[in-house]
């Protein structure tokens, strides 16, 4: 990182933040800009050169218990499972791995971390965990507004009033990664956090970085933002949370990849002083210690307040600087989360639908040519792994209450309300759109929706991303 850039956004004019005024936490200089995506796969590499066993493609579906109860291992889903869920021709049937001690690691709402959670009430006494939506787009910029090194942070317009924020993050090659992050606790229905993010990129301070360039890629994917107070016991019989599957993200930096590589080591030492010591199948408690004793323990009781600061947004932000600036996160006093993600939602009633512009085809795109680029694959046949515990409910109360909200949250297009030949609402999922953001398992107000593991393989893939 070369420069740092913080602007607050109004409708048409941008104003940064003296760098002498910001807190440390906004502070870049010195960290390195660089795809995720590719560093993921550097590790995968260095892992298998020094003996671990790493099974692409094959996602873990279940988890598999001991007859005490605690966590023997998981196992991967079946694949060649046609759309009844009977055998094709190409059926292959999932494998069991057991362990001494499983960590998972499966991201923000992760699928089987959530049962973990709700199994062995690992959130009890603890805040509501609290999420926002990332949707990033990476371009080819023309090279004489191209700045390696350079990061922009914004808040402000198009999201005044609530949780939002962008970054952009000039790396080489002329490529630029920009990102927009909403809050999933936000109350109107109509909102789209895809088309916030199309509308953001119209200001004038930002769409000066992308005209005559060309987007190559996009993604999304919901994260951790609820901090310290959100995060539920680390430990359970047989395994742990590592990462963000147990919401180690650092929301005032909007980063977790370094604290999910921290409790990823923090995890494995205490695994393997367990291992060595001829434990199995208990309680890594030394991995709760030493997360309480580390850096990173620190860093996120000083980002503790920065979120429920910024529920009403912009607004919020004199506040986080009293916070961050004057009394150096040290506040004493812990703000707190009253609901989570999916209580937030009002009737559709209770506002007006939001307008949003068309997309030109040039800055801004619609959701289907988004998840083209996305290079995201599902097999056709392969059963929906978006399922609904009661296939009313969407016309029943979040079409008729909340105006189907989920045609408007999914950043890839992947519900839709359409008419039956007798002119019925039904929601249609095209799940093969699914970019496994994880925000319709986070929003759904009735918890309805439940995203399950597809056929190992599939979903998005992002070079470069």
């Amino acid at each position: 990182m070369t420069e740092d850039r913080v602007l607050i956004l109004t409708e048409t004019k941008a104003y940064r933040t003296p760098n002498w005024m910001l807190p440390a936490c906004f502070e870049n200089h010195g960290n390195y800009i660089v795809s995720l995506a590719n560093v993921t796969r550097w590790l995968g590499h260095q892992a298998e050169a020094l003996g671990v066993e790493v099974f692409p493609g094959f996602a873990a579906a279940e988890v598999l218990y001991n007859e005490d109860g605690s966590v023997k291992g998981v196992a991967t889903g079946n694949m060649g499972v046609d759309r009844h869920g009977q055998p094709s021709s190409s059926f292959q049937l999932g494998m069991e791995l057991h362990a001494k001690y499983t960590l998972f690691a499966e991201g923000a709402r992760g699928h089987l971390g959530k049962q973990v959670i709700a199994k062995y009430d690992l959130n009890k006494g603890k805040d509501p965990q609290s999420y926002g939506i990332g949707i990033k787009e990476l371009w080819e910029i023309d090279p004489k507004q191209h700045k390696p090194g350079l990061v922009v942070h914004t808040t402000g317009w198009p999201l005044m009033d609530q949780y939002s924020g962008s970054f952009l993050y000039h790396l080489e090659d002329n490529l630029v990664a920009v990102g927009y992050v909403v809050g999933l606790a936000y109350e109107n229905p109509y909102l789209s956090p895809y088309e916030e993010f199309q509308r953001f990129k119209t200001h004038p301070a930002i769409r000066t970085f992308f005209e005559g360039g060309k987007r190559v890629s996009y993604g999304a994917r919901a994260i951790t933002a609820g901090g310290l107070q959100s995060l539920p016991k680390l430990v359970f019989p047989g395994g742990a949370l590592i990462g963000c599957d147990a919401g180690f993200l650092n929301m005032s930096r909007i980063k977790g990849s370094h604290a999910a590589i921290k409790t990823g080591m923090l995890a494995a030492t205490a695994a393997f002083e367990a291992v060595s010591a001829n434990r199995q199948h208990d309680e890594l408690s030394a991995y709760s210690t030493a997360f309480e004793q580390s850096w990173l323990h620190e860093e996120l009781y000083t980002a503790r307040n920065v979120k429920p600061l910024l529920k009403r947004g912009t607004y919020g932000s004199p506040l986080v600087w009293l916070d961050q600036v004057v009394l150096r996160g040290k506040a004493p006093w812990t703000l707190h989360h009253s609901k989570a993600d999916h209580e937030c939602l009002r009737p559709a009633s209770e506002f007006t639908p939001i307008v949003y512009p068309k997309p030109d085809g040039k800055l801004t795109f619609d959701r289907l040519s988004s998840v083209f680029i996305s290079n995201t694959n599902h097999a056709e046949d392969q059963p929906i792994h978006l399922t609904l515990k009661n296939a009313d409910i969407p016309v029943s109360v979040n079409l008729a209450k909340f105006a189907g909200p989920e045609s408007r949250y999914c950043p890839a297009g992947v519900y839709e309300f359409v008419k039956t030949e007798e002119g019925a609402d039904r929601l249609q999922i095209n799940a093969q759109n699914c970019v496994h953001c994880k925000t319709c398992d986070i929003k759904d107000p009735t918890q309805n929706i439940v995203w399950v593991t597809p056929e190992g393989g599939g979903g998005p893939n992002y070079p470069n991303m």
